[in-house]
């Protein structure tokens, strides 16, 4: 399986709490909610079109326990996103929690790089991540991200978790689909595409 990995971001690059106020409050966090007012039809067909690809998802425990609070009481049969989560399995990476109980979920064991990386040799399309934001510092540094689905909202907070968190190691991405919802979010895919490369736009010194 691929691994994609989907993230709601502000122009300054954070993913935290993009669904609610109090989705998650760590280090002082206040700005839950702010992907809110920026939901349309065009975001909707978007986020349905990302679940239909699904064979399993990833998910890091703070997202694991706001799916599983909240999508089995979802059962409309025509609820794509519910549809999926409900039925398709579910890997939880986290160190904390004893047990999980959403139907077709459970705990990875061990080493969380070595499990996803067995976990990506199994048959199938795509193994899907979602929020998760550590989870996916821990999948970033050890490059294991096929692909990148980041919907870029028009808003900028100065504060909270990031997807790229300081420190790791550089890398360039390579833009393989953009378009832009009603309410002006972008939605870009992008792919690994190896290390950075540097130069310069400086006139040489005998020109």
């Amino acid at each position: 399986m691929r691994l994609t990995l989907h993230t709601f971001l502000t122009l300054d690059g954070v993913m935290q709490a993009p669904g609610g106020p109090d989705e998650d409050r760590s280090s002082g966090f206040e700005h839950g909610g702010w992907s809110f007012d920026h939901g349309d039809e065009d975001f909707g067909a978007a986020i349905d079109g990302w679940f239909a690809q699904a064979d399993a998802f990833l998910l890091g425990r703070r997202t694991y326990e706001i799916f599983a609070g909240h999508w089995p009481r979802v059962t409309e049969p025509d609820n794509p996103v519910a549809r999926a989560l409900n039925t398709l399995p579910k890997h939880v990476a986290s160190t904390t929690l004893a047990g999980v109980d959403w139907p077709g979920a459970r705990l990875l064991a061990g080493d969380v790089p070595a499990a996803v990386t067995e976990l990506k040799r199994q048959p199938g399309r795509e193994l899907q991540v979602h929020g998760s934001g550590r989870l996916a510092h821990t999948l970033i540094e050890h490059d294991l991200v096929d692909e990148y689905r980041l919907m870029i909202f028009p808003v900028h907070l100065g504060t909270g978790l990031k997807l790229f968190a300081d420190g790791l190691a550089p890398a360039k991405l390579r833009l393989t689909g953009t378009s832009t919802t009603s309410a002006g979010v972008i939605i870009a895919t992008y792919v690994p595409a190896g290390p950075v490369t540097y130069g310069s736009y400086a006139l040489d010194d005998d020109q």
